[in-house]
């Protein structure tokens, strides 16, 4: 893979723009970024009911107003994270709209498989090797609730 000749401060010549390099995303990976978004948003949330849970409340206890402050500015910047990684959430998900805007959309009646109940779809040959794979299935079920009885007495 040949590099652009560089110019020379070490900025590559050409006309390459580099809102088109960022605007150039791939589908796949923008999915990923938002799978690691949502798993960071409830890593988040997790510690924000931990440190909830372990929050005193001051019911005629010493109250402590340095480990007070202390928790609630570690849950402020836990849910100002929050807040940060919703809104990141939202962009992938809107450019993912985005890239996928010009595909044809497929009802989930399509992605799911059936059998259709007047059996049209399977001859007799599949329907007599399904039946021989459950009837031996159930055979080799029998014979090991056999010996797991033997091997207990």
């Amino acid at each position: 893979m040949a590099t652009p000749p560089m110019s020379g401060a070490g900025v590559p010549s050409g006309t390459f723009p580099v809102q088109q390099a960022a605007r150039e995303v791939n589908t796949a990976s923008l999915c990923r970024i938002g799978q690691e978004t949502v798993q960071d948003i409830v890593f988040r949330t997790m510690e924000i009911f931990q440190l909830l849970r372990n929050m005193q409340l001051p019911n005629g206890v010493t109250y402590h107003s340095s480990t007070h402050q202390d928790r609630l500015g570690k849950l402020q910047e836990h849910l100002r994270q929050l807040s940060v990684l919703f809104r990141k959430l939202r962009l992938v998900y809107d450019k993912c709209n985005e890239n996928c805007a010009g595909l044809d959309p497929v009802s989930t009646d399509q992605l799911i498989p059936y059998i259709e109940e007047d059996g049209s779809k399977h001859d007799d040959r599949t329907t007599s090797q399904f039946r021989l794979a459950s009837d031996e299935r159930r055979e080799v079920l029998e014979v090991n609730k056999f010996f797991v009885v033997v091997m207990m007495l």
